[in-house]
């Protein structure tokens, strides 16, 4: 087998069982009553499912031989971000966590092989386009918005999809503060070695941004 069709067999297999644990679980939470809006809730699930979408792209593009355009450049390297933090915060914050109705097997792919597989991935196959600073940047926008969406939602329902949200589980809103700024900023420095992982490649042309 050739390296080519081996990087697309993996990240077609990979993507295939992410979306597989998303499909799975989103049966779970509609039959115990979580709900289609909180299951969507968790980072866990929307980076999954926008790391399998990328997988699935690229790998399309790499049979057709065609070269990622700088937006999908972009997107790949928010879906790493994404993925690596989330096995990141889950293998050294929620390991001990109860898992609730969290079949083993889309735990482990979800949390440890998805986060795996892209990070190396970035790393062997790394962008031709040069990644911004603002491109960086730009990626921890959405993580914004999703810590200011659950903290309203939570506040509103009750229902936080990570204990470090919930004010009752964290010592106040105080200590939801300082919990959302501490992986805020782990999620910047996250954010910024990706960038430099993906900036490796002496063949680069183009950038994603305009700021170098």
């Amino acid at each position: 087998m050739t390296r080519l069709r081996a990087v697309v067999l993996v990240r077609l297999v990979a993507a295939a069982l992410s979306l597989a644990g998303v499909v799975v679980q989103l049966l779970v939470a509609l039959e115990t009553g979580l709900g289609a809006v909180s299951f969507f809730s968790y980072f866990t699930t929307l980076s999954n499912v926008l790391g399998s979408v990328v997988l699935i792209g690229s790998a399309l593009r790499l049979v057709a031989g065609r070269a990622p355009s700088p937006p999908a450049v972009a997107v790949r390297g928010a879906s790493v971000v994404y993925l690596a933090f989330v096995g990141l915060v889950f293998n050294t914050l929620l390991r001990g966590e109860d898992l609730g109705d969290l079949r083993p097997w889309v735990n482990l792919v979800h949390h440890v092989v998805m986060p795996l597989v892209v990070v190396v991935d970035w790393v062997l196959q790394p962008s031709r386009v040069r990644i911004s600073l603002r491109t960086a940047l730009l990626w921890a926008v959405f993580p914004a918005v999703y810590v200011a969406y659950s903290l309203v939602r939570g506040s509103a329902t009750g229902f936080y999809p990570y204990p470090f949200f919930n004010p009752g589980a964290n010592g106040g809103y105080g200590g939801v503060v300082v919990s959302c700024l501490v992986l805020l900023m782990a999620f910047a420095a996250l954010a910024l070695l990706v960038r430099w992982a993906g900036n490796r490649s002496p063949r680069q042309t183009g950038s994603t941004g305009r700021t170098a």
